[in-house]
């Protein structure tokens, strides 16, 4: 009973990594990376649909990207998609592919960069912290129920204390790397 609802928690503090390391993906650095563009909304056919379902998106050099459409009627909608984020970046089109020059960061963008990392690092770790809360209320529920003894209860707590203890450092260590990548010039 205690052993599944721990595997239990930490399959979602699990979940909740992963989550975070997809998010900061999208995050720019100074390089070119697919995964900045790749889950951008595009309005086709009146259907939002994500961009790597629309096209092939590429890198073939450090500062650029390139987008060819499977479809090239759908070409001014991927671009108008582009122009509308809040990438900050100006697609240019030659009728087959959309081409993204990746700028240098500026050191105040840089900065501004790191502190939605730090933002994200930290919405990751209320999540963490929503699991145990859960986690401990079921734990509170089985004691009251008489399912576990309070010794058991005390043991589970001490390993759910583990789990987030050790989940929190994981998604602090994914914060810092990804903070050293954005402020790399």
């Amino acid at each position: 009973m205690i052993n599944e609802l721990l595997q239990d928690t930490e399959l979602h503090m699990v979940k909740t990594q992963k989550a975070l390391e997809g998010e900061l993906r999208t995050i720019r650095t100074g390089r070119a990376s697919p995964a900045l563009v790749e889950r951008l909304m595009v309005d086709y056919y009146n259907v939002a649909t994500p961009l790597n379902q629309l096209a092939v998106i590429s890198a073939p050099e450090p500062q650029l990207l390139t987008i060819r459409p499977y479809d090239p009627g759908s070409l001014g909608d991927i671009e108008r998609a582009i122009r509308t984020s809040d990438l900050g970046l100006t697609p240019s089109n030659d009728g087959k592919i959309i081409r993204l020059v990746i700028p240098n960061l500026t050191e105040e963008r840089r900065r501004e960069l790191v502190r939605l990392v730090n933002r994200r690092v930290e919405e990751a770790k209320v999540a963490l912290r929503n699991v145990r809360r859960e986690a401990l209320d079921d734990l509170r529920e089985f004691e009251k129920e008489k399912i576990i003894s309070e010794d058991e209860f005390y043991r589970a707590r001490d390993d759910l204390q583990d789990l987030i203890d050790r989940y929190t450092k994981e998604v602090e260590a994914v914060g810092e790397r990804k903070s050293k990548e954005v402020m790399e010039v």
